[in-house]
């Protein structure tokens, strides 16, 4: 039978935290006065706007006059404030699940699903704050142990990087390797999969640009230590070299998603993939974080820092849910030509002339420039819109359109769309 908390109980909860400003003070992070019963609801608004204003409770006779309600002083041993908090704590969760429920259903109806799922965790995983953490005096030999037992410190294969990581990466991380366009950011991850599958963990590499096949034929030239180009001419040799290899080596599986693709996306495969082969999945690679949406705020692909700093949260926490090696990269630089102008501290400028510490208008807002990287030499393009705009960039540069953030180098080509702006007096 479902736990229910009549509004005596609540009233009760009320007394309580009035009689005992510490229970209060415990119980603060998860009081939300919406949770109550109307009949008591001012009451608890009362009591959290006069707390946070003048630091201190309101007196019963205060709580009479404001909202109406009479309360009662009440004395409770320490044994029975622990039921209070128990009790408490689940007449929270319970209220604020109701809540997101009814929330969630608004949300499908409107056929807006990523929400959902974060509604409903934030809402089940409500607790009071009992874990008071490390001591750190307490005991140093057994909380070092703890560290170094705790799955953390996996060797990356790679002496001198071990070493700059104190023994390696740990589970539950999100490790971002970034660098310009063709710097080798994916080939880096290629290999550290490698490593990892020698050493008998079983991974994912989730692709969000280049196709299965390709991420899988790369990977096959640094298993046999050739070229892409002379796997084709050794086709037999290679494939036997890799089924020896597959005998000493964890379980891999390459997969490719779509850009603008989900935290949730990435989640709900593994899951779908772990149930499926029955195969645990001990590290997972993306490529790359920049080509991911994030699920917990709506940001425009424009506002590349601000997306990637919410996707790159959502992937720690991800990490840290499955307990396993996380690694993704992230392009630093996105290739426009050095006269591409820009709306700089209110003034529209060439993109050469940029310095650090300029405001730079992003949709909108304004974003601090912090660093300015060097200036490289490779093929260009110009891309003409259907009003006769025109933009000179790499192939790799991402620009918003109706099929989500797309470059020339992964098919951006003429009839699509593209999201536009104003800036100053240019579109």
């Amino acid at each position: 039978m479902a736990k229910t908390y009549p509004i005596d109980l609540q009233k009760l909860f009320l007394e309580i935290m009035l009689s005992d400003a510490q229970s209060f003070v415990r119980v603060q992070n998860i009081f939300n006065a919406e949770n109550f019963d109307r009949s008591l609801r001012e009451a608890a608004k009362f009591v959290s706007a006069h707390t946070t204003k003048h630091s201190v409770l309101p007196n019963l006779e205060q709580v009479q006059a404001v909202a109406g309600v009479d309360l009662r002083r009440v004395e409770l041993e320490p044994a029975q404030l622990d039921w209070f908090f128990e009790e408490f704590e689940g007449f929270t969760r319970r209220q604020e699940l109701e809540r997101a429920i009814l929330k969630a259903a608004d949300l499908i109806e409107k056929g807006e699903y990523d929400p959902v799922e974060r509604l409903i965790k934030d809402a089940v995983q409500i607790s009071l704050t009992k874990d008071l953490g490390t001591d750190y005096w307490a005991d140093p030999a057994a909380r070092i142990n703890r560290y170094f037992n705790s799955g953390g410190q996996v060797s990356t294969g790679w002496p001198q990087l071990d070493k700059i990581m104190y023994g390696g990466f740990s589970r539950g991380e999100l490790n971002i390797f970034a660098g310009g366009s063709g710097s080798g950011k994916s080939l880096v991850m290629m290999n550290m999969a490698l490593n990892w599958l020698y050493q008998g963990l079983h991974g994912v590499y989730i692709t969000l640009e280049l196709s299965e096949e390709l991420s899988g034929l790369r990977t096959d030239a640094m298993l046999n230590d050739i070229s892409t180009k002379e796997i084709r001419k050794n086709i037999d040799d290679a494939a036997l070299k890799i089924r020896i290899a597959s005998k000493r080596a964890g379980s891999y599986r390459i997969k490719y998603l779509p850009a603008q693709s989900t935290v949730n996306d990435i989640r709900s495969f593994l899951k779908e993939y772990q149930i499926q082969t029955g195969n645990r999945v001990d590290f997972v690679m993306i490529d790359y974080l920049d080509l991911l949406m994030p699920v917990s705020a709506k940001v425009s692909p424009n506002d590349l820092f601000v997306k990637d700093k919410y996707v790159s949260e959502e992937l720690r926490n991800l990490s840290k849910e499955l307990g396993v090696l996380m690694i993704t990269a992230s392009q630093l630089n996105r290739c426009l030509s050095l006269d591409t102008q820009v709306c700089v501290n209110g003034q529209v400028k060439e993109i050469r002339h940029v310095e650090i510490g300029d405001q730079l208008d992003s949709n909108g807002s304004p974003v601090t420039v912090t660093e300015i990287l060097p200036i490289t030499t490779q093929a260009v393009y110009k891309i003409r819109t259907k009003s006769g705009k025109e933009i000179i960039c790499s192939s790799k540069h991402l620009f918003p359109t109706e099929n989500g953030l797309r470059n020339i180098e992964n098919g951006l080509g003429a009839g699509e769309k593209l999201y536009t702006r104003i800036v100053g007096n240019q579109a």
